[in-house]
């Protein structure tokens, strides 16, 4: 009709179209939901492992059985996703939680008590492991421990030895001290002896003298064939050293073995401050590369034998193939547990293959996250979990948002070989600022420092060890026990060479290494879970959970403690003007470096002047020297003795129980060989002033709690 004005297009208001974008962006994730499976059941296992005191099964096993009832009920009936998807979550939390525990449970072994004197171990030796401070440690399978009943003899022990290092197979008799796993360095820190516990490493010995041979019964079938395969890596890791050099053959021997023995520890710290020290540890990266480089090399010789390749698919065959080398690796490597865990994941890769579907996706990676969880569920507390599973997911979400170029045609060569040069150049450089930040937090919160110029290492030593040191590693290892391994244990030392180097030039560059105290405990969830949410939503609220992953950065960290005292009573540090003043500095040095790193202060040397030491103990002139007087004997003080220990400091360490106190103890705050018994090492927080001197104490064995690795809080 003539004349006649159209209305006008609706107007849709801000809320409008903000709902339906949240619509849109929910209905991006119609198929991705399934992924958060398995960081519920995440969830549930590092909630079990945050308990302090041990939960009993049943309640657990119920709930699970319950939870996953409702959830396939829920499901069966045709319920809507806003209800079936947070009853998955549930059912996924409950199972993880269940899990845990019945792992906690099938793993239970003895662990050995804190003897009072030394003792005799016999037993065999399983392994050689990393050398210690004190000298070489071995793995033993004790068979007798004098004083200790057959049904509380450990399982494994770690023993420090003297002079040679006995070789897997050997039985040996050895007079040592024994002791529980150790217990925190400090309260929150990592506990080694958790970490034992799931090992079945039941005590440490350290050995007085030389470990001399013994005569023991035949062992096991099973303890037989350990100690054959891992006398067969020794004695790999001896023959590629012996071609190598020390230098070059103990990097080598740690990549390919995983034996540190030949490890230079000044070339250690170096790849630590250079951000390399993750090539030294066999986990994801070597798997993949091994695994990948295997599958690659055998699809290419299909494809080159024509006759082969129309009979044959060549990549189910490659496949095949690069499962058979992650196995074989993962034997030669000593199957520990973060190779199991990247083993477990690069097979799930091969198999997705051979089932007809791709290989590095999301969900692939949720299903590996999900099997290495439940088989071993204490992974979800250890960092080599939470930062191979962060890469990985960060860089499969990198995968999937790298936009697709269509392919040039007829392109000149000189051409494309530039735009894919470029191309790989920033995908590399891409993919390791994507890698680097989402392993920043945990790098952060467990190690508390950050290579400043690690970006720089890994990009120039990424070709160098995944093209020339990987390959070259696996034939010259497949080869060497034929004796035809020497040309590629070369090509591989020069690598290694040039890896050395570049590691030393960016450790030594001004400010490579900055220490970071950790945040506290809760905020690393917080972070794991806004990595997660960036990797795993589709679409840009992803970015939401930035500030997330970005906590243990920005969260304000507690009050520095004014004092800290190890396990045992032994060693003490207090803090002065931002540093970690260190008393008995050569003792335990090991746990005053986890503590003032996590801390964020840097550890110095008690100065001599101020001071009064005598073979058992320090007191200070003045109390401008330091808060803490210290007993280190392990009989305890005289009567006059506590009294010039009580005279002369507000706090009193004393390493052996004390029964009578003195009136000069009066006001001061007195910790003796009990309190250390139970509680372990202590932080101290002054309260009030000086005069008062009242102190706020938290003990390692409150943060650990009441847990079946935590025997050695109470001495055994």
């Amino acid at each position: 009709m003539a004349g006649v004005i159209p209305p006008a297009p609706p107007v849709h208001s801000l809320p409008t179209r903000l709902a339906g974008f949240l619509r849109a962006q929910v209905l991006a994730q119609a198929l991705r939901w399934r992924l958060w499976a398995p960081v519920a059941m995440g969830g549930g296992c590092a909630a079990y492992f945050y308990l302090k005191a041990e939960p009993p099964s049943w309640p657990l096993l119920i709930a699970a059985l319950l939870a996953a009832s409702a959830w396939l009920g829920a499901k069966r009936a045709g319920m809507a996703r806003l209800l079936t998807l947070p009853l998955m979550l549930l059912a996924c939390f409950a199972l993880g939680l269940a899990v845990a525990k019945l792992r906690t449970d099938a793993v239970a072994v003895p662990i050995a008590p804190a003897l009072s004197e030394p003792t005799v171990v016999e037993g065999w030796v399983m392994d050689v492991d990393s050398p210690g401070a004190a000298g070489p440690r071995v793995i033993i399978a004790p068979v007798r421990i004098r004083g200790l009943p057959p049904e509380q003899t450990p399982e494994r022990l770690r023993a420090t030895v003297r002079g040679r290092a006995p070789e897997p197979g050997e039985a040996v008799r050895l007079y040592a001290i024994l002791n529980p796993p150790p217990a925190p360095a400090s309260p929150g820190a990592y506990d080694f002896g958790r970490n034992a516990y799931f090992q079945s490493m039941g005590g440490v010995a350290f050995g007085l003298g030389e470990a001399r041979p013994a005569y023991l019964p035949e062992p096991s079938w099973e303890l037989r064939l350990a100690m054959w395969v891992n006398g067969v890596r020794y004695d790999l890791a001896r023959r590629i050293v012996a071609r190598q050099g020390e230098r070059a053959g103990g990097v080598a021997a740690a990549m390919t073995t995983g034996h540190e023995s030949w490890l230079d520890p000044v070339e250690v710290e170096v790849m630590r401050n250079s951000g390399l020290a993750h090539i030294l540890s066999i986990s994801g990266l070597h798997m993949a590369v091994v695994g990948g480089f295997v599958f690659f090399l055998v699809r290419l010789l299909v494809a080159a034998w024509p006759w082969l390749a129309l009979r044959v698919p060549g990549k189910k065959v490659a496949a095949w193939a690069g499962l058979l080398a992650v196995g074989g690796y993962l034997v030669i490597s000593g199957h520990p547990p973060p190779a199991e865990r990247a083993a477990i994941t690069a097979s799930i890769a091969f198999l997705a293959i051979l089932l007809d579907r791709q290989a590095i996706t999301m969900h692939a990676l949720a299903v590996a996250a999900f099997v290495v969880l439940l088989l071993q569920p204490e992974a979800i507390v250890t960092p080599g979990f939470q930062m191979s599973f962060a890469a990985t997911a960060a860089l499969v979400a990198l995968v999937e948002a790298w936009p697709r170029r269509p392919k040039e045609i007829s392109a000149p060569w000189p051409i494309l070989m530039v735009q894919r040069g470029g191309v790989w150049v920033g995908g590399a450089i891409l993919a390791s600022l994507v890698a680097g930040a989402a392993t920043g937090p945990f790098a952060m919160q467990h190690f508390n420092r950050t290579a400043m110029y690690g970006l720089l290492a890994n990009l120039a030593t990424a070709p160098v060890a995944d093209f020339l040191i990987m390959p070259a590693l696996a034939l010259g290892a497949l080869l060497e026990p034929l004796g035809l391994g020497a040309p590629f244990l070369w090509l591989a030392a020069r690598g290694i060479e040039a890896m050395l180097a570049i590691g030393t030039w960016t450790a030594g560059l001004p400010g490579a290494v900055r220490t970071i105290a950790s945040a506290p405990d809760y905020v690393l969830p917080i972070a794991f879970l806004g990595v997660l949410f960036c990797c795993l939503w589709r679409g840009p609220l992803r970015w939401f959970g930035l500030p997330f992953a970005a906590a243990v950065m920005l969260w304000p960290r507690a009050p520095t403690p004014d004092l800290w005292i190890g396990d045992g009573g032994t060693q003490a540090a207090w803090v002065e003007a931002g540093e970690a003043v260190v008393a008995r500095a050569a003792v335990r040095q090991f746990a005053v470096d986890v503590w003032s790193r996590r801390r964020g202060v840097a550890p110095v040397e008690r100065p001599a002047e101020g001071w009064t030491c005598t073979r058992f103990s320090c007191t200070p002139d003045t109390p401008n020297a330091g808060p803490l007087a210290l007993w280190w004997g392990r009989r305890a003080p005289s009567a006059e003795q506590l009294d010039v220990l009580c005279r002369s400091a507000p706090v009193v360490s004393v390493r052996a129980p004390v029964t009578v106190l003195p009136d000069s103890c009066d006001g001061r705050l007195v910790l003796d060989g009990v309190d250390y018994a139970r509680g372990g090492a202590v932080e101290l927080w002054r309260e009030g002033s000086a005069t008062d001197n009242r102190w706020r104490a938290v003990w390692s064995a409150e943060m650990r709690g009441d847990r079946p690795w935590s025997v050695s809080d109470s001495g055994g």
